[in-house]
């Protein structure tokens, strides 16, 4: 039994995703142009790519890694999330998509897939943020990191709570405010 077993499938499409959503939740707080965008995008498959293939890989990294390496899963068995009416709600849903993800992982791995996944999640944010510069024109001036991505890497990292080794109370509810043990 792999630890992918561990997951429902839609759980483990939510493990699966929230990197991108991580990366997502950045291009949303300040979306760049055409160019920007596109490096942007480079840079969420980039990182999630080496993270989950890099040395030191958790048993989480390895069934992600599997998983990229596979055969794709058919789109029409996905959940299909809300569309995001604006930069916001995308944003937000990105946050959203992100906590129930790392909730996920806290509750079926171990400690040190958790941190794993949660670096994984800030690597791709970060790396999303320094792809493009933000603001200037044709490439001359703006800024590597603005203070709307700034202060989206910071809502992350306040949501990942990298800072603490584990978290001091499990939680009791379930993501979805069911109340239900996963």
């Amino acid at each position: 039994m792999s630890l992918k077993d561990s997951f429902t499938p839609e759980e483990w499409f939510k493990v699966m995703t929230a990197p991108g959503r991580a990366g997502a939740v950045i291009v949303a707080a300040s979306p760049s142009g055409i160019t920007g965008i596109v490096a942007e995008a480079r840079a969420i498959g980039d990182a999630i790519r080496e993270q989950v293939s890099g040395p030191g890989r958790t048993p989480l990294l390895e069934a992600m890694a599997a998983d990229l390496m596979g055969k794709p899963t058919d789109p029409k068995t996905m959940p299909q999330p809300d569309r995001a009416r604006n930069m916001d709600e995308a944003r937000q849903q990105g946050l959203e998509a992100v906590r129930q993800a790392i909730w996920l992982v806290s509750a079926k791995a171990s400690l040190e897939d958790s941190v794993a996944y949660k670096n994984l999640l800030m690597t791709v944010a970060q790396r999303t943020a320094e792809a493009a510069k933000e603001g200037g024109f044709l490439g001359i001036g703006g800024e590597l990191v603005n203070d709307k991505e700034r202060a989206a890497l910071a809502e992350l990292r306040e949501l990942l709570r990298l800072d603490e080794v584990a978290p001091a109370v499990t939680p009791a509810i379930n993501p979805d405010g069911s109340g239900n043990s996963p």
